[in-house]
C-alpha cells in the first residue's frame, strides 16, 4: 500500500464556511481523492495532517503551532515511507498580522517546506518522497464572523499566487496544481471551500496524483 501525506490548513482539514465544523472524511478533498485513487485500482492510504490557521513559515500571534516549518521533518520521519506529499499550504500567509505578505512571500514559505521535507532524517533505505504543491484558490473579499477582519486586504495581497507556486514548483523540480482552476472558495466567507468544491478539488487531483505514484 502507497502512503501519501497531505500537510495542509483548513481548507483541506474540511471546515463548512462560516461555522466551526467540519466535512466528514469521505467528502473532503483529501478523502475524495483517496477513494478515487483506490477505485482506479491502486492501494493508496491518504493521511491527513491539516491544521486550522496554519501558515507556512509564520507564526500566528493568538495561537501556538501554526508555523509549518516547525516539527514537518519529524512528520515525514514519523510518516514514511511516503510515495507523495501534497503541500496545500498559503491561505493563513494572508492575514491580517502577516500585512507585508504578498504572493512571492507565499511561494517562498512554500520553497522552504519543500526544502524540510528533502532534508527529513528518514530511514536511510526509505525513499525521499516527490512533493506536489497544490496553490490553494484565490481568496475572495473576506467576510462572515470567522473571516471578515482575520483576512481584511488579503484578496488584493494574494494577487498572483498560482504563478508565484508554479515557478517555485519548477525551480525546485516538483508537481504543480493550481486549485483555481477546479474550485473557488465560497460566497460565504471568501475563504474556505463549499462542501461541492470537495470532489471538484479531489478527482482533479486523483488524475494527476495516479500518474505519480509507482505503478
Amino acid at each position: 500500500m502507497q502512503q501519501i501525506l497531505v500537510y495542509a490548513d483548513s481548507l483541506s482539514w474540511g471546515v463548512i464556511p462560516n461555522t466551526r465544523t467540519r466535512l466528514p472524511f469521505d467528502q473532503r478533498w483529501p478523502g475524495i481523492l483517496e477513494h478515487a485513487l483506490n477505485a482506479s485500482g491502486k492501494r493508496v492510504r491518504v493521511m491527513e495532517d491539516c491544521l486550522n490557521g496554519r501558515r507556512t513559515v509564520w507564526e500566528d500571534p493568538f495561537k501556538a503551532g501554526r508555523n509549518g516549518l516547525i516539527g514537518l521533518a519529524q512528520r515525514i520521519e514519523s510518516h514514511s515511507p511516503l510515495s507523495l506529499v501534497i503541500l496545500m499550504l498559503g491561505t493563513n500567509d494572508f492575514q491580517f498580522c502577516h500585512p507585508h505578505n504578498d504572493a512571492w512571500a507565499a511561494a517562498q514559505g512554500v520553497a522552504t517546506l519543500v526544502r524540510e521535507i528533502r532534508r527529513a532524517p528518514i530511514e536511510p533505505e526509505m525513499p525521499v518522497p516527490p512533493i506536489l504543491i497544490v496553490c490553494p484558490p484565490r481568496i475572495r473579499a473576506a467576510q462572515g464572523c470567522y473571516t471578515a477582519e482575520r483576512f481584511s486586504g488579503a484578496e488584493q495581497r494574494s494577487a498572483g499566487l498560482g504563478e508565484a507556486y508554479r515557478q517555485v514548483a519548477s525551480e525546485l523540480c516538483c508537481e504543480f496544481f493550481d486549485a483555481g482552476a477546479v474550485a473557488t472558495v465560497s460566497s460565504l466567507d471568501g475563504v474556505h471551500l463549499d462542501p461541492d468544491q470537495h470532489p471538484k478539488l479531489g478527482n482533479a487531483l486523483a488524475g494527476l496524483v495516479q500518474k505519480l505514484l509507482t505503478p
